[in-house]
């Protein structure tokens, strides 16, 4: 139960990294995440079942995410088309895409097919169970992706989109072209999504159209749940809270599944409480600001 909480946790951790860049440190409210998630998964398994290496298959997930979040981008700058409206256009196309992908199917089975995590099992079975050996590789997996997060935002890139949020006439002046860091910022965002939508595939031994459903919503609360664990505003602990975030939000989803029969409530009743979820963090995030502007008045 706990193995299957954390590695659920991790794989949708790397997704809610992109989120967090959009809706955080880019101020870029992205849906293309409910369109990436599931080309991701659509690219990995058909190539796997195609016979192509998985991590190149992984590869190019990651790439068609890029182009993603590439395409959203650029109908907002160069149509000057809101953010919101630019992500909706973009998961829309991506439906049809993802079925095509798919090779006009809804849903394709990897469950016949050698994928990275049959893999790691295989090579760990006679050290450890299979779902620690699962929840292993995703804790090597999801450190490493997360090293690499914190390494790029102290580059000059990463800081130049740190910045494009916060102020972006201040790097107009500067002399950047915020278009160009919107495109690259929204671009990765998307990559990191695409990867988490890859190995969701594999680990459910699916891909589906409609794996996407919803997700943007799950990453915005795994966001926001996570501001509640850790008060900092260094950007590797940024990251890492996200991260903490949607291990804690797979917890709570978990709890509202096995233990909600008390209550009545059932697996319909999810969404509702993934909205509740954020309401309830938008209303006490706006009263801890509250609190601290009264502080530093007084």
């Amino acid at each position: 139960m706990i193995e299957g909480i954390m590695v659920e946790g991790l794989i949708y951790g790397i997704m809610v990294l992109g989120v967090f860049i959009t809706f955080r440190i880019l101020d870029f409210p992205d849906l293309t995440v409910d369109g990436s998630f599931p080309f991701g998964a659509a690219i990995v398994a058909i190539l796997i079942t195609n016979g192509f290496n998985m991590w190149f298959a992984m590869f190019v997930a990651l790439c068609g995410g890029l182009l993603s979040g590439v395409v959203t981008a650029i109908i907002h700058n160069k149509l000057k088309i809101p953010s919101l409206l630019a992500g909706i256009l973009t998961m829309t196309m991506l439906y049809s895409i993802n079925i095509r992908v798919l090779g006009n199917r809804a849903n394709l089975p990897l469950l016949k097919s050698e994928t990275i995590l049959t893999r790691v099992t295989a090579i760990l079975q006679d050290v450890m169970p299979s779902e620690y050996s699962i929840l292993v590789f995703f804790v090597i997996v999801t450190a490493i992706i997360w090293a690499l997060f914190t390494l790029f935002f102290h580059t000059d890139l990463g800081l130049t989109l740190g910045a494009l949020g916060d102020n972006e006439q201040m790097v107009i002046t500067q002399g950047v072209n915020p278009e160009t860091m919107k495109i690259i910022g929204v671009g990765i965002a998307n990559g990191l999504v695409a990867v988490s939508g890859a190995f969701t595939a594999q680990y459910q031994g699916f891909a589906d159209v409609g794996l996407g459903q919803g997700i943007i919503i799950s990453g915005l609360a795994s966001v926001m749940i996570g501001e509640f664990l850790i008060r900092t505003n260094k950007i590797g602990l940024l990251a890492l809270r996200a991260i903490l975030g949607s291990i804690l939000f797979k917890g709570i989803m978990y709890a509202g599944r096995y233990y909600g029969y008390y209550i009545n409530m059932t697996p319909n009743d999810l969404k509702l409480i993934t909205g509740i979820l954020i309401i309830i963090s938008l209303v006490l995030t706006k009263f801890r600001n509250i609190r601290v502007k009264k502080r530093t008045f007084l």
